[in-house]
């Protein structure tokens, strides 16, 4: 994962997500017009899932979907590096879908 995050953003540390779109044209906007599209790729750090869940007083799953969700949004156009307005959207969808989910 360190060297994911090294290659694709230059930045030589581990970390938890990393999101590869498919095409960097797709956004919010246009998905809505689409019926099928291939959004990317997301990889998780597993280690990274399991120390983060234990320190968010989350289960494994818990976390999992959490990441998931964080790295779907980055597919679809947030960015919450260089946005706080998408990093308070973000957090605001993500503890929606959360709470959506809590079954699965």
């Amino acid at each position: 994962m360190r060297l994911l995050n090294y290659q694709y953003r230059g930045i030589d540390r581990t970390t938890d997500v990393l999101s590869f779109p498919q095409e960097e044209s797709i956004s919010l906007k246009n998905l809505n017009l689409m019926k099928n599209v291939i959004l990317g790729d997301i990889v998780i750090s597993v280690p990274k899932a399991k120390k983060q869940a234990k320190e968010n007083g989350l289960t494994f799953y818990e976390e999992i979907k959490r990441l998931l969700i964080h790295g779907v949004l980055h597919l679809i156009g947030y960015d919450h590096e260089n946005n706080n307005k998408d990093f308070r959207e973000m957090q605001k969808i993500t503890n929606k879908l959360i709470n959506q989910t809590e079954d699965i």
